[in-house]
């Protein structure tokens, strides 16, 4: 029988704003690496300002992935990520590089890592229709509910705000009378098709949520408020996946008369603190994580990059 060379891949996550793209950026650099952005927002063209997108001078000549691709009311989940991932992963094979897979998606570095079969989730529309008019009359909250009492770990996982990804779990219980929460835990579990080093960026608590206030106040000196007005012009509205993403719902309520300036700017740093923290709930139940803390190299860069590429070599990665 002959042994399988596995490619390698790296995934470098953590929660937002602890600093994952310069490092990446560094990192890419060392090991001859390319960038595939896993991030459910920065895929969004005109998004860039609230996305806390990666800007082309930012980038120092290293390819990026899965930016700017798809325009803000084109859908955009897991299944299409990795569609698109896997595809971009071959070019970059082909180009001699090492992918790195960057961004604070969980589940999107999940289906690529474990390669997740999704073909059992073939979509019924008439059921997928009856939720979203559910969720109209009702809210969101109403799916989540539902989702709580036949799929709990689902429903802990799955922010109330994410429609889609509720209504796509409650159509997979209504068509397999099955929990997808299960079914994504035992694909989870299958042996990874990559050599692959899955690293989480980590910080100090505190120090992350210093560093979303910060990142949210100088989102709206560079024109966040402007950004979103854009969309709204340009007719993208709350309905649409992209806007409800977070700096982007909160802005809109604030455009929409729904609450003042002050309001929706607290509601947006509550918000992304709640995220960081939803974030990390989900890296700590991953298997076979690398946490790399910040704080335990006294923030020296050169020494965070040290351990990474020390951890990548012992893996045989690089």
């Amino acid at each position: 029988m002959t042994n399988i060379i596995k490619r390698p891949l790296i995934a470098l996550t953590g929660p937002t704003a602890v600093g994952k793209s310069e490092l990446s950026i560094a990192l890419a650099k060392e090991i001859g690496g390319a960038i595939i952005s896993a991030d459910s927002m920065q895929v969004y063209r005109y998004m860039d300002i609230g996305s806390a997108k990666i800007k082309v001078e930012q980038m120092q000549g290293i390819p990026h992935y899965l930016i700017d691709e798809f325009m803000p009311d084109e859908e955009f989940h897991v299944v299409k990520f990795q569609e698109y991932a896997k595809r971009y992963l071959e070019e970059i094979y082909a180009n001699g590089q090492i992918p790195i897979l960057v961004g604070g998606t969980g589940f999107y570095i999940q289906a690529l890592l474990y390669d997740i079969d999704f073909t059992e989730q073939k979509e019924d529309k008439a059921y997928r229709e009856e939720l979203e008019v559910l969720a109209k009359e009702h809210g969101n909250e109403y799916l989540h509910r539902r989702l709580k009492e036949v799929d709990k770990v689902s429903a802990e996982t799955i922010h109330p705000n994410n429609r889609k990804r509720l209504i796509r779990a409650l159509e997979f219980y209504e068509k397999t009378g099955k929990r997808i929460s299960e079914h994504n835990e035992a694909e989870r579990k299958k042996e990874s098709p990559y050599n692959y080093a899955y690293l989480v960026l980590n910080d100090d608590r505190a120090k992350i949520y210093e560093r979303i206030d910060t990142r949210v106040d100088q989102m709206l000196e560079e024109g966040l408020i402007e950004e979103v007005k854009h969309l709204k012009e340009m007719g993208y509205t709350r309905d649409m996946v992209s806007m409800q993403g977070l700096g982007y719902k909160e802005i809109l309520d604030y455009l929409n008369g729904n609450c003042t300036l002050e309001e929706a700017v607290y509601i947006l740093k509550r918000d992304t603190r709640h995220f960081a923290k939803r974030q990390l709930t989900w890296f700590r139940r991953e298997r076979d994580v690398i946490w790399i803390d910040k704080s335990e190299f006294f923030y020296d860069h050169e020494k965070i990059l040290g351990q990474i590429k020390k951890e990548l070599m012992e893996r045989k990665i690089i």
